[in-house]
């Protein structure tokens, strides 16, 4: 049923003393799991992401959001790569407006040079 990462990730949780009963499941991979392990240690409300619908990179960018205390509801969503999600927290993390560039259309790199302008302080009003 579970393999020998996956049984760590639930000893693990044990010793914390967190409720291992959210993660332990055969359809999240010890990745996932140490993620979920690693919200409830540190108290956030992995609800928003303990879903098989997020691999381990993503989920790791919307706990990372949550650790924080920003709104991660404008990325938590599977549409979005990790990469894209990154790019998005790093935005909110800066207090940008992300929701300029928040859209599964821009990939990545598009997100980041977006997010780099607005750091810039550049906005569509200065572009000639």
């Amino acid at each position: 049923m579970f393999n020998k990462s996956q049984l760590e990730q639930i000893e693990l949780g044990i010793i914390a003393g967190v409720d291992v009963s959210i993660y332990a499941k055969p359809e999240f991979d010890s990745e996932r799991m140490k993620e979920i392990r690693w919200g409830l240690v540190r108290g956030v409300n992995v609800s928003i992401y303990a879903k098989t619908k997020f691999d381990w990179w993503r989920m790791e960018q919307i706990r990372a959001g949550l650790e924080k205390g920003l709104d991660v509801s404008i990325y938590a969503k599977p549409e979005f790569t990790w990469g894209q999600m990154r790019q998005i927290r790093w935005g909110l993390e800066k207090g940008l407006d992300a929701s300029i560039y928040a859209k599964p259309e821009f990939n990545s790199e598009q997100m980041k040079e977006i997010r780099l302008g607005l750091e810039e302080g550049l906005d569509e009003k200065n572009n000639v």
